[in-house]
């Protein structure tokens, strides 16, 4: 005989536990025959919040023994199967089951179930659907909309500066404001300071304190997040998140299918943007109650890894190098260890080649601990290498730092003619630099035996003229100029010529504007001691 318990009585058939958290598993007999399995999810959906008029969808991956079946159920109302506004799906390359909306609505916020049943039990799993509405009428002079959303508009070039300036730090001043060109930095300073009062008024009520607040970062994982804490005096308050001034949706858990999604560790929120690429350059914004909290700007410079970094076999109390070369300057580029960001000190010496292309990384005194994966970042190109640490065998040398030795696992050589006429990899670019300011321009050349660079300007020998700072390192040729005047328009090559040949690359360099005295005045302070009190 096969006795059936109650489903509703938890002392007689209390739930199953299930491997996925948040899944309630129900068993309809006492015990199973053989070879048989009660439903269970192996992906369960995932909260969504998403914009009025989006595609959003749901999906759900389920075992068991029999197959079981896949229904869907709101709390609140009936779920109307059609074309145009929900649809189920099953694909059965994937095993995927899916509810899809494809123009979500307003009234499609509710809670979902997925119910798996099969003659032997039910799995169940819920999941919440949150709908951002638009199309209200302005409430307050930053558009704040009733359902605590801001009308969406592109923001204007000004605005994104005063956006920056409001979250950034006093020491970022003077540089933000020489990237925009703002030269009246007191009048800059008197209406930065207002908005600051204006906006904490604002964000005092919803937050009673913000803190942490980590400009936009990129890890080795092709991501990057935007960190800080938040104490909310309503915990129920909904936090959104704009680019340009432009709503994301996003899910609360990582999703390979959603590009954004926002994870809460207690008062921590941390917004993740996966699969990287150079749309995703612009100024982010967090939001609650309609209030912009923090932005920070997200640039994504043109760059990517000409030579990158290698296994590294380093011996025990021994130091280890890496080393990368970009095919564009960069100031500096973040390194990571074992996923942990490095900074220049005792244990790491982070350096850069004056021509901002070659970077290095020193580990020094290798431990065993120090074992692992190394990455580059720039940008938004990556590269790592392991680092292994041989330990020392010899108890003589126990304690004592070892000679230092680099040993670079590189692929083997084969004979062959590698010889080549001249040839740029990397060209010139157009430069346009004000009056009074450096301007930096640099190629990389490859040819084997090396060519003889020169460098002019408006057909004019550039390489005995002390004005001009010429370097060539590697193949890659740089020419700085310290300080822009109008003598310096013109068009700029490069002429590279060996034996084999000959190769050229030209650019043009633009003067504009004038100094102002006024201006250099200022400079000479730190742009902060101007902040009032």
């Amino acid at each position: 005989r096969v006795k059936v318990l109650s489903l509703f009585d938890p002392t007689t058939n209390p739930p199953k536990k299930s491997k996925v958290p948040g899944v309630i598993i129900t068993q309809f007999i006492e015990e199973l025959p053989e070879g048989m399995t009660t439903p269970d999810f192996t992906r369960k959906p995932i909260a969504l919040t998403i914009q009025e008029g989006k595609f959003g969808f749901f999906k759900a991956i389920v075992v068991g023994t029999p197959t079981p079946t896949v229904t869907w159920s709101r709390a609140n109302g009936e779920i109307h199967f059609h074309p145009d506004i929900c649809q189920q799906k099953y694909d059965e390359v994937s095993h995927e089951h899916t509810i899809e909306f494809p123009k979500v609505s307003p009234e499609d916020a509710d809670t979902y179930k997925c119910f798996a049943t099969n003659e032997y039990g039910r799995a169940l799993c819920t999941v919440a659907l949150n709908v951002i509405a638009v199309g209200f009428s302005k409430t307050k002079e930053f558009q704040n909309n009733p359902d605590g959303t801001r009308e969406q508009k592109p923001m204007e070039p000004e605005e994104k500066i005063w956006e920056i300036l409001l979250s950034a730090d006093k020491k970022d001043y003077e540089r933000i404001c020489v990237e925009h060109g703002i030269t009246d930095f007191r009048r800059m300073l008197k209406k930065l300071n207002a908005m600051k009062k204006e906006r904490e008024e604002e964000i005092a009520e919803f937050v009673s304190h913000i803190g942490n607040l980590k400009p936009i970062e990129v890890d080795d994982k092709d991501c990057a997040t935007i960190e800080l804490e938040m104490d909310l005096k309503d915990p129920s308050s909904k936090v959104f998140l704009y680019k340009n001034g432009v709503m994301v949706p996003f899910t609360i858990e990582d999703s390979e299918e959603m590009k954004h999604s926002l994870k809460q560790v207690g008062k921590k929120f941390i917004f993740k943007i996966g699969k990287l690429s150079s749309e995703d350059a612009g100024l982010y914004s967090v939001d609650v109650g309609g209030v912009n909290v923090f932005s920070t700007e997200f640039k994504v410079p043109n760059v990517d890894f000409a030579v990158k970094i290698q296994e590294v076999t380093a011996e025990e109390r021994g130091d280890a190098l890496f080393q990368c070369v970009l095919t564009a300057p960069l100031n500096e580029l973040k390194w990571l260890g074992k996923s942990t960001p490095l900074t220049n000190g005792e244990k790491f010496e982070i350096t850069v080649s004056e021509d901002k292309l070659i970077h290095k990384l020193i580990v020094r005194d290798c431990m065993p601990l120090d074992a692992g994966i190394y990455a580059a970042v720039a940008g938004i190109k990556s590269c790592n290498a392991w680092l292994i640490v041989e330990a020392d065998k010899d108890p003589a040398n126990k304690g004592k730092k070892a000679t230092q030795k680099f040993t670079m696992n590189m692929p083997e050589t084969k004979a062959c003619n590698l010889q080549c006429p001249p040839k740029f990899i990397v060209p010139l670019k157009m430069h346009t630099a004000p009056q009074g300011y450096e301007c930096y321009m640099s190629c990389a050349i490859k040819g084997d035996p090396t060519p003889h660079v020169t460098w002019l300007r408006n057909s004019i020998s550039l390489n005995t003229n002390t004005n001009y700072f010429i370097s060539n390192t590697c193949g890659v040729c740089s020419l700085l100029i310290l300080r822009v005047g109008p003598k310096d328009f013109g068009e700029y090559k490069v002429v590279a010529e060996s034996s084999l040949g000959r190769a050229e690359c030209s650019t043009k360099l633009t003067v504009r504007g004038k100094s102002l005295p006024e201006c250099n005045c200022i400079l000479k302070m730190p742009l902060y001691h101007y902040v009032l009190h």
